[in-house]
């Protein structure tokens, strides 16, 4: 079974492109980004893991995910090798994102709640305002 549960913070803002199959007008979202996982222990440091993520998921990856947020996500390791422009063997280990989602709220990133979803923002500590749970 290969199988990757990470939680960490993106290094920088997602790099995103769109590829199209030969042969075919369908084109399909490809988001990459660097999760920094914090190590077990203290003061063990951060291990920075190449994530890459394809479809409906990178697109929503595309027009949420920011540098410094915290995430948590699912997925595979991939492993491949190219040569590069030096003629030298290069060898790659990406996470696939199979589903990811957030693990902080908005106010604990330090970032303003956009309405640009359709839903309203209602703050964390509002939850015994509200008639159900």
């Amino acid at each position: 079974m290969n199988k990757v549960i990470l939680l960490g913070r993106l290094t920088r803002d997602p790099e995103s492109r769109w590829t199209q199959k030969q042969g075919s007008q369908e084109q399909t979202c490809v988001v990459k980004f660097t999760l920094a996982v914090d190590r077990r222990g203290r003061d063990q440091g951060a291990d920075f893991i190449t994530c890459v993520v394809f479809g409906k998921s990178a697109e929503n990856a595309e027009k949420y995910l920011k540098k410094g947020l915290k995430i948590v996500l699912s997925g595979r390791i991939q492993t491949g090798s190219y040569t590069n422009r030096d003629n030298v063997k290069v060898y790659t280990t990406d996470v696939v994102v199979e589903e990811w989602e957030f693990a902080e709220s908005k106010a604990a990133a330090g970032q303003q709640a956009t309405p640009d979803d359709g839903f309203m923002h209602i703050d964390d500590d509002m939850d015994e305002q509200l008639p159900f749970t």
